[in-house]
C-alpha cells in the first residue's frame, strides 16, 4: 500500500490491479482544454486511437455532441459499459477506417508504445475528415527532469531499460520511442497536417528551482547552436524554426506531458 501511494504521489496516476490508470485524470482534463482552446464546434465521429479504459472518450463525449469510436491493441482494457473496442495491431496493421471518416480524432499516451510512430501519424491523418482536429499527447522528454537524468543515466524520463518481449505494453514498462517534440512536429507536418499547437498538462514544480538557474543559459546556447547549424547544414528555415525555438521555451522545459493538435487541410 505505501508503495502505491508513493508512486500515485509520484505519478498523479492510480494503481490498479498493480498497473496505472493508462493517462491521468489531469490530463484528460488537459486533453479536453486542448480541444477547446482551438474554438471549435465539434460533430459527427469521434476516434480515440489507444483508448484503453476509454476515460477520453467518455470526457469528450460528455462536452460534445459526437459518436465514440474506441480502437486498442486489446478489448480487455475499456471500462465504459456498451463501448465496442475495435482491435488493431498498430505496429502491424492500418486504422480499421475508411478516408475522411473523423471529425476528431485523439491519441493519448499511445505513440510512445510504438515501433513507427510515424506510421500511425498518417494513419490519423487519412481517416480524418478534410477541417478535421487531431490531439496527440505523449511524455515531454524535452523538460528539466528528462534532460538532466538524460546527462546523467543515458535515458529520458519515463523512458528506462527495457526487458525484450515485455508483455506489459500499456505501462511505462513499454514505453519504446520516446519523441521529441521538434520529431513530432516533423511528423505531423510532413502527413500534411497544419495550424500546430503545443500545450502541456502540467509544470513538474521540482523543476522550478533548476529552471530559474538553466533557462537563460539554455536559451542563449541552443540559439548558438541552431545558428551555426543552420549556417553549416541549411536544415533550418521559416517552414521548421518556429519548432525549434520552443525546445527552449517554459512549456517544453517544465512541462511533463505534450499535448499536440494539428488540422487536417479542408
Amino acid at each position: 500500500m505505501k508503495a502505491r501511494r508513493f508512486f500515485r504521489k509520484l505519478t498523479g496516476r492510480k494503481v490498479v490491479g498493480g498497473l496505472y490508470e493508462l493517462s491521468s485524470p489531469r490530463l484528460q482534463q488537459a486533453v479536453l482544454r486542448a480541444i477547446k482552446s482551438t474554438g471549435r464546434s465539434l460533430t459527427g465521429d469521434h476516434l480515440d486511437v489507444g483508448s484503453g479504459g476509454g476515460q477520453v472518450l467518455a470526457l469528450v463525449a460528455s462536452r460534445y455532441p459526437v459518436s465514440s469510436f474506441a480502437c486498442d491493441y486489446t478489448d480487455q482494457l475499456i471500462e465504459t459499459p456498451g463501448q465496442k473496442v475495435d482491435v488493431v495491431d498498430l505496429d502491424e496493421e492500418p486504422l480499421p477506417y475508411p478516408n475522411n471518416r473523423f471529425a476528431l480524432v485523439t491519441c493519448v499516451e499511445t505513440l510512445e508504445h510504438l515501433e513507427n510512430f510515424r506510421a500511425t501519424v498518417r494513419e490519423i491523418y487519412r481517416v480524418l475528415k478534410p477541417g478535421g482536429l487531431a490531439v496527440i499527447s505523449t511524455p515531454n522528454i524535452l523538460n528539466l527532469r528528462s534532460r538532466l537524468r538524460y546527462l546523467t543515466s543515458g535515458f529520458y524520463n519515463l523512458f528506462g531499460p527495457l526487458v525484450p518481449e515485455e508483455p506489459r505494453m500499456q505501462t511505462t514498462r513499454g514505453h519504446i520511442t520516446p519523441i521529441h517534440w521538434f520529431y513530432l512536429a516533423h511528423a505531423l507536418l510532413s502527413a500534411g497536417f497544419e495550424n500546430l499547437k503545443l500545450s502541456v498538462d502540467k509544470y513538474q514544480r521540482r523543476s522550478l528551482p533548476a529552471f530559474a538557474i538553466l533557462a537563460l543559459p539554455l536559451k542563449l546556447m541552443s540559439s548558438f547552436v541552431y545558428r551555426r547549424d543552420a549556417k553549416k547544414h541549411q536544415t533550418l528555415n521559416d517552414t521548421n524554426w518556429w519548432a525549434v525555438r520552443l525546445m527552449s521555451s517554459r512549456d517544453l522545459l517544465l512541462g511533463r506531458t505534450l499535448i499536440v493538435t494539428a488540422t487536417k487541410p479542408l
